[in-house]
């Protein structure tokens, strides 16, 4: 297939106290042509108005569309097409059917199946990325990257796997994936397609929230290619009997919030199934005994990259008092460089798009959830640190910004605010100033559990002190640490994960059955055990 790609970023900038230039959207980059794009790439999974579900190898116009508009100027878009639980029973049976007969399939074909799947992702790169720039409101480069990092992940599985299934067989039910909307590609896709190497049939249910025409897009690209998947919408609450409860489901992949995960969790546990449940967790970024500045300033700001809606991202700043000085000499001018606005406007046609932190968050509601807790935490006794202004941000003439929350950082939010506890999911940091080491751990514990961690220290010894008492699976010293990728090990602690550790070969072992009485790395209500 032909490639589809635009012109590469190009940072822009103009002299502070000059007006703001007028801008307009891009051309070529319009969603009603991203649409028609879609429309022509995959004409079996799209119709003028609305996109289809896929199950028993067919995309059918089953399902209530719910009305849906985009996160970045509030256009309308096509949402899902909700089944209903009946349907869903349905698509899961045929699921099932498809498990039986795929598991059988010699390796080599899989791995041809799902290289030709992946060949097809890549040439439509662009054509995805747009869609995640439109859809969940992702920059241009963390959307390419969101594509990039599925197809190279998956590649890498596609080479590796040979060594990973010896005394290894696929499951004995397909695996049932329901996931956030932050990172379509790189997380469910990804793991759906390393799912269905490893011999699986594989379901999905599309986020409510975003990433429809991404999803639908990419899984007709994989159907073409022979790879069984199934891809439905719905809400969580009445397809959840289908998708976690079903006999025939060999696994359920959660990764969403700790409400949900919780219920997903005790579902899983009373029937005994296989799970992979990542749940949020307040990752924290520990400052103790600690002098260069400059490098710690330098990572300020790729922190708030799409607006820390990533279970990855850093929203809290533990901070020694006798440094707190020099902590804000570096922080306060990083997060006045923040960058936010629209992902595709433009000053001129020419112009490459724009270098953004972030565009705006998933969608109005959670914008104005956010700045509610931002307000009642500073009446409560939280100091704004930084407050940056809508103004601030580059914008269409008139456009709706009802999704946007420019950078905020607030000082001791109180115990009462969720901000205190719980990850905003948002452009806001929290800053706690501490006074002794029991504190600080205390301050970076505070959600029971989290995937990441940092903790800025010059001192090797005091770093192999602090850290194994951090609860988090990762903890950088002197850098953040990250989900990552291929080899990288990835799971959580406390609250913030439950059942199978994953990535590296611990994801095709989640998504596997090995020697009987095997014991798979994992936080399971009856045993946690580090890889």
């Amino acid at each position: 297939m032909a490639s589809d790609r635009t012109p590469p970023l190009r940072e822009t900038s103009h002299s502070r106290g000059t007006p703001p230039p007028v801008l307009a959207l891009k051309p070529g980059t319009e969603w009603a042509g991203a649409w028609q794009r879609c429309l022509a790439a995959a004409p079996e999974a799209f119709r003028d108005d609305r996109v289809l579900n896929l199950w028993a190898g067919t995309w059918r116009p089953d399902g209530k569309p719910l009305p849906a508009v985009t996160p970045v100027d509030g256009t309308p878009v096509p949402g899902p097409p909700r089944l209903d639980a009946a349907t869903a029973h349905r698509a899961v049976r045929a699921a099932v059917d498809a498990h039986r007969a795929w598991r059988h399939v010699p390796l080599a074909d899989r791995r041809a199946r799902v290289a030709a799947a992946l060949d097809a992702l890549d040439a439509h790169r662009d054509l995805l990325a747009l869609l995640l720039v439109w859809e969940i409101g992702k920059p241009w480069r963390l959307a390419r990257a969101d594509v990039d990092r599925a197809v190279d992940g998956v590649r890498w599985y596609v080479a590796e796997i040979d060594r990973m299934l010896p005394g290894r067989t696929p499951l004995p039910g397909p695996v049932s994936n329901i996931a956030s909307w932050n990172y379509p590609m790189s997380v469910l896709v990804h793991a759906m397609l390393v799912q269905a190497l490893a011999g699986n049939a594989v379901i999905a249910k599309t986020p409510t929230d975003g990433g429809l025409a991404c999803l639908t897009l990419a899984s007709a690209l994989a159907a073409r290619e022979g790879v069984p998947l199934t891809l439905v919408s719905g809400s969580g609450g009445e397809l959840s009997e289908a998708l976690v409860r079903a006999p025939g489901i060999g696994c359920v992949s959660f990764v969403g919030g700790r409400d949900t995960g919780a219920r997903v969790a005790t579902a899983v546990a009373d029937l005994g199934k296989r799970h992979v449940l990542e749940q949020e967790g307040l990752n924290a970024w520990g400052v103790w005994d600690f002098t260069d500045w400059p490098a710690l300033g330098a990572r300020i700001r790729k922190t708030f990259e799409y607006a820390k809606q990533r279970c990855t991202a850093y929203p809290r700043f533990v901070v020694q008092r006798e440094a707190f000085a020099d902590f804000l000499a570096v922080y306060l001018p990083a997060v006045r460089d923040v960058r936010f606005g629209h992902p595709l406007a433009v000053e001129a046609p020419g112009d490459d798009l724009p270098e953004l932190d972030f565009g705006p968050l998933i969608n109005a509601a959670k914008a104005e959830e956010l700045t509610g807790q931002v307000a009642e935490a500073v009446r409560r006794g939280a100091v704004p640190l930084h407050r940056g202004r809508l103004a601030d941000g580059r914008f269409l003439p008139g456009q709706d910004t009802g999704a946007y929350v420019p950078p905020v950082a607030l000082l001791s939010p109180p115990p009462s605010s969720p901000l205190h506890h719980a990850e905003p999911f948002g452009p806001v940091d929290t800053v706690v100033p501490v006074d002794t080491e029991a504190e600080l751990l205390a301050a970076m514990n505070a959600s029971n559990g989290a995937l990441v961690a940092a903790l800025s220290c010059d001192d090797e010894a005091a770093f192999a002190r602090l850290a194994p008492q951090v609860r988090a699976f990762k903890v950088g010293r002197n850098g953040p640490r990250s989900r990552g990728d291929r080899e990288e090990l990835f799971g959580g602690f406390g609250a913030s994960w439950r059942g199978a550790f994953v990535g590296g070969e611990l994801l095709v072992r989640a998504v596997t059955e090995g020697p009987t009485g095997e014991r798979l790395p994992g936080n399971f209500p009856e045993y946690h055990l580090m890889p």
